[in-house]
């Protein structure tokens, strides 16, 4: 399936300066697919022929280490998927893995480095956003090492809040191993503190459903670690 690139309205900051003829190389050379929850969208060790463009949903990215996975992140729409393989290594680096339904864009890969060269703009805005995650990755690995159970929870869910679902009530996508695996402690010690947060008022659980009733504790817990 293939609709137009210049209507298309889940566009980047980065995608709104392309050319008009960068656009239609776009709507020619692309694949758009619907994934349910738990399908690969990128796959570690294979090689890389396409740039991902997450449209809609929730993803992770996860990395296999020499003992066991770790979740690196998680991801959400609207982003690009898989450019370390654009200007580097074209063997995909890590796994990306639909957290929910999502809809993806698959863009042939040189296709995408084209566009690159021919849209000084385009290539601004993609290597801002490149920094921008790579410091935030060197900020979070400095966290998880640094900071108690407590202060990795609450960033967690701060993150969750602020910048992936933009609501302070939403559903936790992760199980709760993942959300263990995803600040490195146990699946026991998320249960715990989840409990004691709910406890002191900082949050209120129902099912999956997180409501983060008092932020500024939240954020103390997160500032003292």
């Amino acid at each position: 399936m293939q609709n137009d690139c210049r209507n298309c309205p889940f566009k980047t900051k980065a995608t709104s300066k392309l050319s008009e003829c960068s656009l239609d190389q776009l709507t020619s050379n692309h694949l758009e697919l619907k994934l349910k929850k738990g399908d690969s969208i990128i796959k570690q060790g294979t090689y890389s022929t396409n740039v991902i463009f997450l449209r809609t949903g929730l993803a992770k990215i996860h990395l296999e280490g020499p003992y066991n996975e770790q979740i690196v992140k998680l991801v959400n729409a609207p982003s690009y998927l898989g450019l370390p393989t654009t200007f580097g290594s074209k063997i995909n680096q890590y796994s990306v893995t639909a957290v929910s339904e999502v809809e993806v864009c698959f863009i042939d890969l040189e296709v995408f480095q084209n566009i690159l060269d021919e849209n000084r703009e385009f290539t601004r805005e993609i290597i801002r956003e490149f920094c921008k995650n790579e410091l935030e990755s060197f900020h979070r690995c400095a966290n998880r090492t640094q900071k108690l159970i407590r202060g990795n929870m609450a960033d967690a869910l701060l993150e969750f809040s602020d910048n992936i679902f933009k609501s302070d009530i939403f559903l936790l996508p992760l199980s709760q191993g993942e959300f263990a695996n995803l600040i490195d402690t146990s699946r026991e010690s998320v249960s715990r503190v989840l409990t004691e947060f709910d406890k002191d008022g900082i949050i209120k659980i129902t099912g999956k459903q997180i409501e983060i009733v008092n932020k500024k504790s939240l954020q103390l817990i997160s500032q003292n670690g």
